[in-house]
């Protein structure tokens, strides 16, 4: 544990500090889960230079859901499953890693670097406030979420481990968390506007049946 440890404050370093907020328990139900062809395709953040690419591709299981291949722009890679989840009028993308770091023999010499970040079978959050002609999303940030767990203890479940938090709501408990703070810079902070390099579908949304 400790190898693994020393690991993930290096890559906080490595990525400025920025580490996403974790959840013991997933956004979604199957009743929450949609589907959208339209974020199908490849998104970058700068066509003319180094680009920060996310690759979203759909695979036949989990049902519905997305595979999510993120390259910043050093070429540093994570592989994820990502799930599209629909309440009320918001869209969030719920994200868990295909590949743990600690199922291999050196998990500092992972190929997804990115999946350092879970070392323990764990969900995080971003809000999607638009897909086209844009996706625009705000991903979570740990320190930024602290703000609020300081200010307000109760705001959601949580717990501490090894200098950090995690939360450990239950689904529904979440659900509520994420609506009530949908628009507050303390939970979904740090905007990413990403240009299709791509021409994708544009079907328009469905819904599971449950």
């Amino acid at each position: 544990m400790k190898v693994k440890k020393i690991l993930f404050y290096l890559l906080a370093v490595l990525l400025g500090g920025c580490v996403p907020v974790m959840s013991l328990h997933s956004l979604y139900t199957k009743e929450n889960v949609v589907f959208e062809e339209k974020l199908l395709g490849t998104w970058v953040d700068d066509p003319n230079g180094p680009e920060v690419i996310w690759e979203f591709t759909h695979i036949d299981e989990p049902k519905n859901a997305y595979k999510l291949i993120f390259s910043d722009d050093k070429g540093k890679k994570g592989s994820f499953v990502a799930h599209l989840v629909k309440l009320e009028n918001s869209l969030f993308l719920d994200v868990f890693p295909d590949e743990f770091p600690c199922d291999t023999e050196d998990p500092n010499k992972t190929d997804w670097l990115y999946n350092v970040f879970f070392l323990v079978p764990v969900h995080t959050f971003i809000k999607i406030d638009s897909i086209e002609p844009q996706l625009k999303m705000r991903l979570t940030d740990d320190d930024k979420m602290a703000e609020l767990l300081k200010e307000d203890p109760n705001a959601v479940k949580h717990t501490s481990i090894e200098d950090r938090f995690i939360l450990t709501a239950s689904t529904k408990e979440l659900q509520a968390f994420v609506l009530k703070y949908a628009d507050d810079n303390r939970v979904f902070t740090n905007e990413v506007v990403l240009n299709r390099r791509e021409t994708g579908k544009t079907n328009t949304l469905k819904a599971i049946e449950p």
